[in-house]
């Protein structure tokens, strides 16, 4: 190394000025790896544990943030003095009922933004917005921000950006306004579970969704649809208007046991049927048990958010896993790295969702003399 150690300088901190040294006269550029901490104490012939440390302190002061899984980098903020270095995370939300937070979709989020923090030596907390929408004082604070699209008024957005507030939404998002934003990619989730059905051999297919009538059903569970109808247009399957129970109510697993029923009294009645949540998916077994339908010999469930629940009904539901861990991964990283895409817009991830297979599903039984 470029240093000479002074025997007062503790380790830790000449491992730091060291660093630093590099950042500032331009030997490490932003987003450069740094060595792991395993690295850094065979450089400098010392512990790990003092290395980690030297890495913690880098991170405390804004030099460098960490990404789980990948290591540490060289942060691109280093570049501007003005600005402060980020202490605090806040996942920012307004008219969201807490006890929702209990649903899978936000814990693993909060999860996912939490690891990140916590590696970066970052504090997390929910900040609740009331009708005044004041955000916490802190301008050097990263906000991740939870909306919908009836209960949140966009004017505040453009005040937020005027005071440069680092901001990242998430679930809902302002493509307009460049604004980046990390969501689930719910077309995708729709279109896998409808393709694992077909896979299957199914052909009618039904879907169990939440509204009022086709026209009126919220951003993820359009989308959703949306998939549904690709997987089948894909495939050469037409769409049956038929075999979609759009059904009102606040009671998830009500609308999917009134829908199931509702499937099942048609005339072509489905051989499968896609819950557009596990909820919906769990009523539609319980109609079906009262009809005295087998799952999965007589009718496939799909399912679609993964609760804890749906691997203990009887038979375990095959659902979809929305991945809203690495969502909250993905929006922390977005803030820590102090992203800049002027001229591309604003940084769009869509995370993916996975299909769990478990045993609702089954390929279609078929006629001895078919």
């Amino acid at each position: 190394m470029g240093m000479e150690k002074s025997d007062k300088t503790p380790m830790y901190q000449y491992i730091i000025n060291d660093i630093k040294r590099r950042i500032e006269n331009g030997e490490l550029q932003a987003h450069d790896p740094l060595p792991t901490q395993v690295e850094l104490a065979k450089q400098f012939n010392t512990s790990e544990i003092t290395s980690r440390r030297a890495l913690a302190d880098l991170v405390q002061e804004g030099y460098i943030y960490r990404i789980r899984g990948k290591g540490s980098f060289v942060k691109e903020e280093v570049a501007a003095p003005q600005r402060g270095a980020m202490r605090t995370i806040y996942l920012v939300y307004k008219n969201e009922a807490v006890a929702s937070f209990n649903h899978p979709f936000f814990t693993e989020m909060f999860q996912g933004i939490r690891e990140v923090c916590e590696d970066n030596g970052i504090r997390f907390f929910l900040w609740g917005l009331d009708e005044t929408y004041k955000l916490p004082d802190d301008l050097n604070a990263g906000i991740v921000l939870l909306t919908s699209n009836h209960a949140f008024d966009i004017r505040h957005l453009t005040g937020w950006q005027e005071e440069k507030r680092r901001m990242v939404t998430v679930h809902f998002f302002y493509p307009h306004l460049g604004i980046p934003y990390v969501i689930v990619d719910n077309l995708t989730g729709g279109y896998l579970a409808t393709h694992h059905l077909i896979s299957l051999g199914h052909r009618e297919i039904g879907m169990i969704l939440p509204g009022e009538s086709m026209m009126d059903i919220n951003q993820e569970f359009s989308l959703r649809l949306q998939g549904y109808r690709l997987a089948l247009s894909q495939h050469q399957i037409p769409f049956n208007q038929d075999l979609i129970a759009v059904l009102p109510g606040e009671d998830f697993a009500d609308t999917g046991y009134r829908g199931f029923k509702a499937l099942m009294s048609l005339e072509h009645p489905p051989t499968a049927v896609f819950g557009a949540s596990d909820l919906k998916a769990i009523g539609a077994m319980t109609a079906a048990k009262e009809l005295g339908i087998r799952i999965p010999e007589d009718v496939s469930i799909m399912g679609y958010d993964d609760l804890a629940i749906s691997e203990f009904t009887n038979p375990a539901l095959s659902t979809v896993n929305q991945n809203t861990r690495k969502l909250g991964e993905r929006a922390a990283e977005i803030l820590l790295l102090g992203v800049k895409d002027e001229e591309s817009g604003p940084l769009r991830e869509e995370i993916v969702p996975t299909v769990i297979v478990r045993d609702s599903t089954a390929p279609l039984a078929r006629d001895a003399d078919a």
